[in-house]
């Protein structure tokens, strides 16, 4: 789906975050500064109501507490997957939290069976065209 401007993206955003549920994991694809991080932080205060998001590309973790725990991973600079197994990153993959993965298909092996996706194609000004899915093994 085409999304125009800033306020078209945030609603697919909080759209898409009144169907999540605890267990689901989010991989999040898109070129830098496509806005994947900006998609979350609308996830974070549809759910939560209140905007405490940042990019955890430094840090590969964020946890926003709250019911459900919202778990948001930046894995930019990993390259293999045993490095997120050494940052424990694998466990954010809770049943009683929603994990959203930035840059996953740079270690598609950690992603568990059943993980949604969102592609996100577009940066800067320019109109951001949205793909989301759902594999078909997934909860329906």
């Amino acid at each position: 789906m085409r999304v125009d401007d800033l306020e078209a993206f945030e609603a697919v955003a909080a759209s898409f975050a009144a169907e999540l549920q605890p267990g689901d994991v989010v991989a999040l694809e898109g070129e830098l500064g496509a806005g994947k991080t900006t998609f979350v932080a609308a996830v974070v205060r549809a759910l939560h109501g209140r905007d405490e998001t940042t990019s955890p590309t430094f840090t590969f973790r964020h946890t926003y507490a709250g019911v459900p725990t919202l778990e948001h991973l930046d894995l930019y600079r990993l390259e293999e997957p045993a490095e997120a197994v050494e940052l424990g990153l694998d466990d954010a993959f809770s049943p009683q939290s929603i994990a959203f993965v930035e840059w996953a298909e740079r270690l598609p092996g950690i992603l568990p069976p059943g993980t949604l996706h969102v592609r996100i194609r577009g940066s800067g000004d320019a109109p951001r065209e949205l793909e989301i899915s759902r594999p078909e093994h997934s909860r329906q």
